[in-house]
């Protein structure tokens, strides 16, 4: 998915000044923005507080959106660079297409999963025809140094390792969790579950102490160590926790976020992610120039690629991990 916003606020993120240095239980705030024509998302992450968990650097929930009146998801391309993109869905289908000639339509539970690296471009869409309701997580994960220019490629994984204990079911996108492994390239340590909580659920959550966390309420609301987490707020869990409970009263659905804190400094504006300004102004030239190291995605004209915005008349400062 791309960022849609006409004024990009350029950032620069990563590095170890203000991650916790144990458990926290802080609700992030989020907002709303448009992606694309008439899809609301509410932007979690990177948000006023916080700009990455692990080397989680984007996250967007949507949904549960009834698009049975309308086109649904309509994301012409766009490129990204140094990210991975982790498409995730509770309801609906999307058409996955991208320059390097995948075409794929997931649903539900499958992993759809980017890897930008050097460049891409790719076009997010929903199929004709596509069911009622359209609910799900967009996120990104930032590639280190060692990875960030490596060649681009497109996974899909329709079945998923995972668990059912309890009153939960986990099953695991990225990482290692409860015993079960994603088989979804990582490039950093990192974990993402999503956690299916059966009504009147009590459970005890592992973690990796030595990781930072977040959990989002992606369906249902849910209590996170006794402190409630509503439909789409998401709560940072800090670091140094080797669980965390969590209770429900109707059936719930939250995402696990979380990873080794990324310790690189990076600049992240619009699609992409560099590590310096001069970076960003030139990936933001060659996109709008059709240059090829992004190519194209098959099946669109030239006129339905977004080009990128005007970049800021001032020069990008650094910000750190939080505001």
């Amino acid at each position: 998915m791309s960022d849609t916003e006409p004024r990009p606020t350029p950032r620069e993120v990563g590095g170890l000044d203000a991650t916790a240095a144990g458990p926290a239980l802080d609700l992030l705030p989020g907002r709303e923005v448009m992606l694309g024509p008439g899809t609301p998302v509410r932007r979690l992450l990177p948000t006023l507080g916080r700009r990455m968990v692990g080397a989680w650097a984007f996250v967007d929930h949507y949904g549960p959106d009834d698009v049975s009146g309308s086109a649904g998801m309509q994301v012409t391309p766009h490129p990204h660079t140094g990210l991975q993109t982790v498409s995730w869905l509770i309801e609906g289908r999307v058409h996955h297409r991208d320059s390097l000639g995948s075409d794929v339509v997931f649903g539900p539970r499958e992993l759809a999963l980017m890897t930008a690296g050097h460049g891409i471009a790719h076009a997010e869409q929903s199929p004709v025809p596509h069911p009622r309701f359209l609910h799900g997580a967009q996120l990104w994960v930032a590639l280190p140094e060692a990875a960030r220019d490596t060649a681009p490629a497109f996974e899909h994984h329709a079945t998923l390792p995972g668990f059912t204990s309890d009153g939960l079911t986990a099953t695991v996108l990225l990482g290692g969790f409860g015993g079960a492994t994603s088989p979804g390239t990582a490039h950093t340590p990192i974990v993402g579950v999503d956690l299916d909580l059966a009504a009147g659920a009590d459970v005890e959550v592992p973690l990796e102490p030595d990781f930072e966390h977040v959990l989002l309420g992606a369906a249902g609301g849910a209590e996170v160590e006794g402190a409630p987490l509503a439909h789409g707020a998401m709560v940072y869990l800090g670091t140094g926790r080797r669980s965390v409970r969590i209770r429900t009263g109707a059936p719930a659905r939250l995402l696990l976020l979380g990873g080794e804190p990324f310790g690189e400094r990076l600049v992240m504006w619009w699609n992409f992610v560099g590590r310096t300004g001069e970076e960003i102004v030139e990936f933001a030239e060659r996109w709008n120039a059709e240059d090829e190291r992004f190519g194209a995605v098959p099946g669109f004209g030239g006129d339905e690629r977004q080009l990128a915005p005007a970049l800021p008349p001032v020069p990008l400062k650094a910000r750190g991990r939080v505001r």
